[in-house]
C-alpha cells in the first residue's frame, strides 16, 4: 500500500526547496576558487624569501608537543645524517598536496598565516647556489620549530654510518686509516717478498693510506665538499 522511501529523492527535495542548480554549481564553484587562492598563497609564500625568520602566532594549546624541536636538535640531526634545513624557496622538489591541506587546516585552527617554511632533506633535494625524506617546518620562536609534514621515504639506515665520516676533519682522518687498513688487511700475503713481516704490512698500509687520502681530498675539497657541521644550514653547494 505504501511505497518505501528513497532518502536520496527526499534529500534532493529538501534542497530544491532552499537552493536553486545554478545556486548550488555557484556556491561549489566560489568555495574551490577560495580554495585554491589559498593554496596559490602558501606555495607564495613558500617561495618568497624570509629574512629573518617570522616569528608564528600559534594557539600553543593547539600545539602537538611531539612536534616541537629545537634549532639545537634539528642541527644534531642534520648534522649526523649529512642533511640540510634550509627555506623553502630552496626546495626544488614539489611540495605534496597533503602537507599543503595541512598548513591550511592549522591556519584555519590558529587563525594565523604561516611564514618562515623552512625543510630538512638531503642536499640534492635543493637548488643550491654557488658559494629522501624531507620534514616541513614552520618557525615558532625563540630557536622552536614546529614539524608540520613528512613525506617521501625513510632514510637509509646505512645513512648514518656514511655520514659519520664527513662530521669532522678528525672523523675524516680515522675514517680514512680504518679503510686503509681494512685494504691493506685484504691484500694477499707474500705478495712483495717471500715472507710475511710486519715491515711489509707497514709498507703496504702507507701505500695504501696515500691512495685512499688522495681520493678523499679529491672528493671532499676539488669537489667543493665541505663537513657536516658546516653545511647543514648552508645554501650554497660548496660552502
Amino acid at each position: 500500500m505504501f511505497e518505501r522511501t528513497d532518502i536520496e529523492l527526499q534529500l534532493q527535495k529538501a534542497r530544491n526547496k532552499k537552493y536553486q542548480e545554478v545556486d548550488i554549481l555557484q556556491q561549489v564553484s566560489k568555495i574551490l576558487e577560495e580554495d585554491q587562492l589559498k593554496e596559490d598563497a602558501i606555495m607564495a609564500r613558500m617561495k618568497s624569501p624570509q629574512k629573518p625568520t617570522p616569528r608564528n602566532q600559534f594557539n600553543l594549546d593547539l600545539l602537538e608537543t611531539d612536534r616541537i624541536y629545537h634549532i639545537d636538535q634539528i642541527r644534531d640531526i642534520c648534522v649526523d645524517y649529512r642533511l640540510r634545513f634550509l627555506d623553502t624557496k630552496y626546495f626544488k622538489n614539489e611540495i605534496p598536496q597533503e602537507a599543503v591541506s595541512k598548513i591550511k587546516q592549522i591556519e584555519k585552527d590558529h587563525k594565523i598565516t604561516l611564514r618562515g617554511f623552512k625543510i630538512v632533506a638531503p642536499s640534492k633535494m635543493f637548488k643550491l647556489e654557488n658559494a629522501d625524506d624531507p620534514l616541513l617546518f614552520a618557525p615558532i620562536g625563540n630557536g622552536y620549530f614546529y614539524l608540520i609534514h613528512k613525506w617521501g621515504n625513510d632514510l637509509s639506515p646505512w645513512r648514518k654510518v656514511w655520514a659519520w665520516s664527513f662530521k669532522s676533519f678528525e672523523n675524516l682522518i680515522v675514517s680514512t686509516i680504518l679503510v686503509s687498513l681494512l685494504i691493506s688487511a685484504l691484500v694477499p700475503g707474500g705478495i712483495f717478498s717471500p715472507e710475511n713481516s710486519g715491515v711489509q704490512f707497514v709498507l703496504i698500509f702507507f701505500f695504501t693510506f696515500k691512495s685512499v687520502a688522495s681520493m678523499v681530498l679529491y672528493y671532499s675539497f676539488a669537489k667543493g665538499k665541505n663537513f657536516n657541521k658546516a653545511i647543514w644550514n648552508s645554501k650554497y653547494f660548496n660552502a
